[in-house]
């Protein structure tokens, strides 16, 4: 995976934003305004401080595109939290929840399609309709009445959430220096996960404000009403714009041009495309499992409250997704190979703690693997950006979401095939939680992409 790849980025070009040319006065540009001192106000000081070398533009995309990962987190919360409640309403019983939460997992296939659209038409215009539409699939998830509406409708916010959040990554990738572009990475990751956090303490509230989980989804809409705004605060990225116009003069794309770079991205990198393949798939065969039922088992199998389970999500959470910026800042100082393979090799032995655990040990646990899964991540989606060239970048990124998809819900169905009876769902989770660990091995046969410039990574 480490072989020698030619890719259509050459030259020395840095990872810092392309030179602008001057006006024809002559006159040279005005230095892009830098940060010092305190954080953005979005930026919660417990994530640290933001490096000085980093400007208005890096910040303002950085804050604009983690709104993809907090969607997609908001609406992870809501099926994993309200996923009792969502099962008594619709119907479902719990040997059945397995193959529901499959088949919404599956949902993300069509993403696979629409990604590598961005390394065609531009990653601006792909982000901003896949925001809209996971805002209006969200919102029509409220209005299921049966469990296969359910499914289909988050089927459709899953390709769209996938979509928003590969895009994410690429334009930070692409945009921040290569100093400074696994903290942009780790705080896209962390940003993002404080949606799981919004999710949960309006979940805490259905007792006292008398509304039920369709309210979650119905909140969902907001996005699209404020697409204007994401808009503006949302540039097209300087690498994107180089090959483009570099392309100018080929021949106009055809009908299934959209297949491209999946094409190149096989024949031209096929050692580093096999490999994010498997790293995304074997680490969600167990990661998807510990999460998605942690809710319904304490709830559920522990009679835990919804305020005690809101507690844990939101007070444990705010140390757990921690592990987005620690991750990030460690991979630039260390590199990324070891912090991802001792966080990935940890999540299986901190998930049966909390399903074999009692008492204070399970949200302890709980604050582990949370930590240890968001660190772990982030790391696999840098890689997944950083070992290709511009005009592949967004095809590898959807290759690995849409393997990590497929992880995820043959995690689900394996449950749901293996599953007889109350009970197995904790009894089976850490079992399939030890596929984390075999992935995450992976990562040593990749090159170390830490401070080294995409070019010459690519």
């Amino acid at each position: 995976m480490s072989e020698h790849e030619e890719g259509n980025d050459s030259g020395s070009g840095g990872d810092a934003e392309l030179p602008e040319s001057p006006p024809q006065g002559g006159t040279a540009p005005t230095p892009p305004k830098r940060f010092y001192g305190t954080n953005p106000w979005w930026v919660p000081p417990i994530f640290g401080k933001v490096p000085p070398e980093l400007t208005d533009k890096h910040m303002g995309l950085l804050g604009a595109v983690s709104m993809a990962l907090f969607i997609e987190e908001y609406d992870l919360s809501m099926i994993t939290a309200a996923l009792r409640d969502i099962a008594k309403t619709l119907g479902m019983a719990e040997t059945e929840l397995g193959l529901y939460l499959g088949l919404i997992r599956l949902g993300a296939i069509p993403a696979f399609v629409v990604i590598p659209m961005a390394d065609r038409v531009g990653r601006r215009r792909v982000f901003l309709w896949a925001l809209a539409l996971t805002g209006l699939a969200t919102f029509a998830t409220g209005f299921a009445q049966t469990p296969m509406q359910f499914v289909a409708a988050q089927m459709v916010a899953r390709t769209f959430v996938v979509t928003g959040a590969a895009l994410a990554f690429v334009m930070v990738t692409e945009e921040f220096p290569a100093t400074r572009r696994g903290f942009g990475i780790g705080m896209v990751g962390a940003l993002g996960a404080t949606g799981h956090g919004l999710g949960v303490g309006l979940f805490s509230l259905i007792d006292v404000l008398h509304f039920s989980w369709r309210w979650l989804y119905f909140i969902g809409v907001l996005p699209v009403l404020a697409l204007p705004l994401f808009a503006k605060a949302v540039p097209e990225t300087a690498r994107y714009e180089k090959m483009a116009k570099e392309r100018e003069d080929q021949a106009p794309a055809g009908l299934f041009s959209w297949i491209t770079p999946l094409v190149d991205l096989a024949r031209n990198h096929p050692g580093r495309a096999f490999g994010i393949a498997v790293v995304g798939f074997v680490p969600a065969i167990g990661m998807i499992s510990a999460f998605q039922f942690t809710g319904y088992y304490t709830q559920e199998v522990q009679g835990w409250s919804r305020s005690s389970y809101a507690l844990m999500v939101i007070v444990g959470g705010a140390i757990g997704i921690g592990g987005n910026v620690v991750a990030g800042r460690l991979g630039d100082r260390y590199g990324r190979r070891m912090v991802g393979v001792v966080l990935l090799g940890l999540f299986p032995v901190f998930v049966t703690m909390f399903y074999r655990g009692t008492g204070w040990m399970i949200p302890v646990a709980w604050v582990l693997f949370l930590f240890a899964s968001q660190g772990g991540r982030v790391v696999l989606r840098a890689m997944a950006t950083e070992l290709f060239p511009t005009s592949a970048r967004s095809s590898a990124s959807g290759l690995y979401n849409i393997l990590e998809t497929s992880g995820a819900a043959t995690g689900l169905f394996l449950l749901y095939m293996r599953s007889e009876g109350e009970g197995d769902l904790a009894r089976l989770t850490p079992y399939l939680s030890t596929m984390v660990a075999v992935g995450g091995m992976v990562l040593f046969f990749f090159p170390e992409t830490r401070q080294r410039e995409l070019e010459s990574i690519s």
